[in-house]
């Protein structure tokens, strides 16, 4: 039999893990390309031959997704494999039309095909939207576990975006760590709280070297879910995360209806500042899909540094990017603070944006008075320092994981703002965690 030639579309994270898990060593496929959406930069590259396996000795080239029609028809591929999230089930069906019509197979990888299996415990934090609040589940999950006596190592979901044999297993225990990986801000927001807390954290390309290696430092694995995709390992327990800000739109997205369907916990977040109506539907879609699961309820407090600083100020707000930008939030925990503690106007940086900080407004139009904090590389970085220091405003109000102060150097006053999980009534996580552990 001939080999069924694959292409497998992606974002520099599902993607490659995919092909490492199924195809890398797979004699009946040959993955002729990926390609590339999302994330800035990274087409035009190729899967190096190091991490491809001995099948691939010369790599395996990433292109954007805008050929991929010609791709198809170039190579005469068989199947093309879906492999991003934070999609919208309509999006993903207009691909496989593409596809189709093209005169490929679409495929999607389910976990069967995907996820590795531990030699420990595993607890999976996923979502069903970008922006739920996973990072501070995560951060909560790691408390409870270590205030029970376990050595807990988190392994985050994949954002390489450098160079991927050098970032093929990654391990964070430090802020010299971040400097000498060459940390973009989204990785930074992602595992300075970790760090901060005492947590080690891996993350990488390879995720199998990467579970091997961070299994000898832990007692219980946690998995970091990125976006809204499915974990990498089989999970002992696994806890979906929820927004009722956005309501219905755990029905709606791809993978995220997924992780509502599998989870053992549903956590509602942000109770504290969503409408009633918007709670109500998020839990009426949890009994139709998931009526086994347990529901916890959730709010996501924030804090200020120096709350009495935003009071009648000019104020710009930067917010986490993914969740502005792919996760379509139109607001944060920044804007949230500066509305409760009195801010006499949000500054909108649009006039002020420049470069690729500009094309992020272009492209996402639905924001306007707030600043993502985008940093996908050492230019863009200093595209949004300069955006910053353009602004005419009195305040900077951060509410990102991550100090930006340590990475940029801004002209202006800045307070932080930040946000942990508050579980609210029974049952809680930790009561969970404690029986299950």
């Amino acid at each position: 039999m001939s080999k069924k030639r694959i292409i497998i579309m992606g974002a520099a994270g599902r993607d490659f893990h995919n092909f490492n898990a199924y195809f890398r060593d797979n004699a009946d496929y040959e993955v002729v390309a990926f390609t590339a959406t999302q994330i800035p930069n990274i087409e035009g590259r190729r899967y190096p031959p190091e991490l491809a396996g001995s099948l691939y000795p010369e790599g395996i080239p990433i292109h954007p997704e805008e050929e991929l029609d010609d791709l198809i028809h170039r190579h005469a591929a068989d199947q093309v494999i879906f492999a991003y999230s934070d999609v919208p089930h309509e999006y993903v069906m207009h691909k496989a039309s593409q596809v189709l019509v093209a005169g490929a197979d679409f495929r999607l990888m389910g976990a069967g095909a995907t996820m590795l299996e531990s030699n420990k415990p595993v607890v999976a934090v996923c979502a069903v939207r970008t922006g739920c609040g996973k990072s501070q589940t995560t951060r909560y999950v790691c408390d409870v576990l270590q205030q029970m006596g376990k050595r807990v190592v988190v392994i985050r979901h994949p954002m390489p975006y450098g160079d991927l044999v050098a970032q093929a297993v990654q391990r964070f225990a430090d802020y010299d760590d971040l400097d000498h990986h060459k940390c973009t801000i989204e990785e930074r927001e992602e595992y300075e709280p970790h760090i901060d807390r005492g947590v080690i954290v891996y993350a990488g390309v390879d995720y199998e070297p990467i579970l091997r290696q961070a299994e000898e430092e832990a007692d219980v694995v946690v998995w970091d879910g990125g976006n809204n995709d499915l974990p990498f390992y089989k999970p002992d327990l696994f806890i979906t995360v929820a927004d009722p800000h956005r309501a219905g739109h755990e029905l709606r997205y791809h993978p995220g209806e997924a992780n509502l369907c599998a989870a053992d916990v549903v956590l509602i977040n942000k109770i504290d500042t969503a409408d009633s109506a918007g709670v109500a539907e998020v839990r009426e879609s949890v009994r139709k899909l998931n009526p086994q699961a347990i529901v916890v309820d959730g709010a996501s407090p924030i804090f200020v540094d120096n709350p009495e600083a935003i009071r009648g100020q000019q104020v710009l707000v930067i917010e986490d990017g993914p969740t502005l930008t792919h996760g379509g939030m139109t607001f944060g925990a920044g804007v949230v603070a500066a509305r409760k503690f009195g801010a006499a106007e949000l500054v909108d940086p649009r006039p002020y944006a420049v470069r690729s900080i500009a094309a992020t407004f272009e492209k996402y139009s639905h924001l306007d008075s707030i600043l993502p904090a985008m940093g996908y590389g050492d230019e863009q970085v200093r595209d949004l320092e300069e955006t910053i220091n353009a602004v005419e405003c009195d305040l900077v109000l951060s509410a990102t994981p991550i100090d930006l102060r340590r990475i940029l150097k801004v002209r202006h006053p800045m307070d932080r703002v930040r946000y942990e999980l508050q579980v609210i009534g029974q049952p809680t996580l930790e009561e969970i965690l404690k029986e299950r552990f």
